[in-house]
């Protein structure tokens, strides 16, 4: 059997996978239509953890303060700011009633530790039902809380909503980074759909109180910088209590990174908490990134030498007519479609810097989460 030979059956073998990949795990997602549900108005705790976040916090913290909704409260962390975060924080307070402060000061022990911060303020908080964002998040809508807090149930404890970012025209690192978020959502929306959520962004997730303290909150992972949000949801999310949330009217909206250099960073940092995954996530998943990889590779290597041309090109559009399918659906979901032209250049690029980004994890891990 010849090497052309073996590289065009492993090239079909890893076509297959793709596609049974996105048909049998990411394509229910892609078609599935929100459902309205009954606003409840149930007592909510917005829990913001900021360090260094005095600009984002004037600007953002009015839009979750206007939000319509009749009961609930913003619990405002300072994580040992050595900005104007605390002096903003006490100005809002000031007038509005419903903010609560948790000054944390530097605590050696958990020096640079998020988790340990968030711990406090939800202790701090007065409700059983706690929704988190970040300071450089603003809701997109003033039904921001009614539609999230619209999916608990007795049954569900955490609701996954999804953290878009603003669109930068004329900026191939901002396609990368909404590109990146839309196949990340996809695929946490996709699991948890399927009865296996594997993680959340803390850019807008709510969960029971309850649910935290019954599971001893962030104790089992401590130790590690970041995963306040990912790995604590691969630990108690199950099939039975976790509900999705992707109206647009849920949506929150971050600022993207402005230099490759610094979303390479916060990628490491979310990477690196991956390997802490339950096994049967870590399986699925590393088993998706490995044929995309494989799938550049054999098809790149087995156009160039013209090996049987005709099928190679035929399984490449049929490949890629599968992921657009989903993709396209996804992204018009959560309001970024016009990222489909560029999908395919996109995931290449992608595909290559995460495969740098494994490397360089490797070689040592981000520390502090600020």
């Amino acid at each position: 059997m010849s090497f052309s030979l073996v590289l065009f059956i492993t090239f079909i073998v890893i076509v297959s996978i793709q596609a049974i990949y996105y048909l049998a795990f990411l394509f229910s997602f892609s078609i599935n239509r929100t459902e309205t549900k009954l606003k409840k108005h149930i007592p909510l705790s917005v829990i913001i953890c900021a360090k260094n976040e005095a600009k984002n916090l004037k600007k953002n913290l009015p839009t979750i303060l206007e939000q319509e909704y009749s009961n609930f409260e913003v619990v405002l962390i300072n994580d040992g700011s050595t900005d104007k975060t605390l002096k903003v924080m006490k100005e809002f307070e000031a007038l509005h009633n419903n903010i609560k402060i948790v000054d944390v000061k530097t605590n050696e022990a958990f020096w640079g530790n998020k988790k340990y911060a968030l711990t406090l303020g939800i202790k701090a908080s007065k409700n059983d039902f706690l929704v988190f964002t970040d300071a450089d998040c603003k809701p997109n809508s003033n039904k921001w809380l009614a539609e999230i807090s619209s999916k608990f149930s007795n049954q569900k404890a955490i609701v996954l909503g999804y953290g878009a970012y603003s669109k930068k025209k004329f900026s191939l690192l901002n396609k990368l980074v909404r590109f990146e978020t839309i196949i990340t959502a996809l695929q946490y929306f996709s699991y948890a759909k399927l009865g296996l959520p594997y993680m959340g962004v803390g850019r807008n997730m709510a969960y029971r109180k309850e649910l935290f303290f019954n599971n001893n909150g962030f104790n089992s992972h401590m130790a590690l910088k970041s995963g306040d949000d990912d790995l604590f949801i691969n630990e108690v999310g199950d099939s039975t209590n976790t509900e999705i949330c992707f109206t647009k009217e849920s949506f929150t909206i971050s600022e993207p990174k402005t230099s490759f250099k610094d979303w390479i960073l916060q990628k490491r940092r979310h990477v690196s908490t991956a390997k802490f995954y339950k096994t049967k996530h870590k399986i699925l998943l590393v088993l998706f990134y490995i044929s995309q990889l494989l799938f550049w590779i054999l098809g790149i290597t087995l156009v160039i030498i013209g090996y049987n041309i005709q099928w190679v090109l035929a399984l490449i559009v049929l490949r890629f007519a599968i992921q657009l399918l989903c993709f396209g659906f996804t992204a018009k979901k959560l309001d970024d479609a016009n990222l489909i032209t560029f999908a395919p250049f996109l995931e290449l690029f992608l595909v290559t810097t995460q495969l740098s980004i494994f490397i360089a994890n490797l070689i040592s891990i981000p520390k502090h989460w600020k």
